[in-house]
């Protein structure tokens, strides 16, 4: 069982909790093939959005080019959106502060220094070179 399989295995358990206020499954159909992928993924919630960031080098975001229906294992509920790409690295860097505002102990693992709360310029915008966010809108 790898990593992912595991984080899986708990967000659709009973003790799902550990892990349901920043990890969720995110489910993508294949552009070309029709086929259903599903992904743990860490989210923060603004408004009516839920806000995933990831790296360019992972494939599964690709599907959302354009915008596409997405399914969500949330809280151990089914729940539906519809998701969006955001490429644009200035809008990348924005983004990053916001998701670093919501879960401040992910600069460290990313390499980029706080101080006084606030992340560095520079290293948000070495890291906006690698990574993307994909919005999703609630449905409903």
């Amino acid at each position: 069982m790898n990593g992912n399989n595991f984080i899986s295995a708990v967000l659709r358990s009973p003790l799902h909790g550990m892990l349901s206020n920043g990890v969720m499954l995110l489910t993508v159909t294949g552009r070309r093939t029709g086929k259903q992928y599903t992904t743990p993924v860490g989210y923060y919630e603004e408004g009516a959005c839920l806000w995933v960031l990831t790296s360019r080098e992972r494939t599964w975001w690709k599907n959302l080019q354009g915008g596409a229906n997405v399914d969500m294992l949330l809280k151990r509920r089914l729940v539906h959106g519809f998701a969006e790409t955001e490429l644009d690295e200035k809008a990348v860097e924005q983004c990053m502060y916001e998701f670093l505002r919501h879960a401040p102990r992910a600069a460290k693992p990313m390499g980029i220094r706080v101080e006084n709360k606030t992340p560095n310029a520079e290293d948000v915008a070495r890291i906006a070179k690698d990574r993307l966010f994909v919005k999703i809108k609630l449905s409903g």
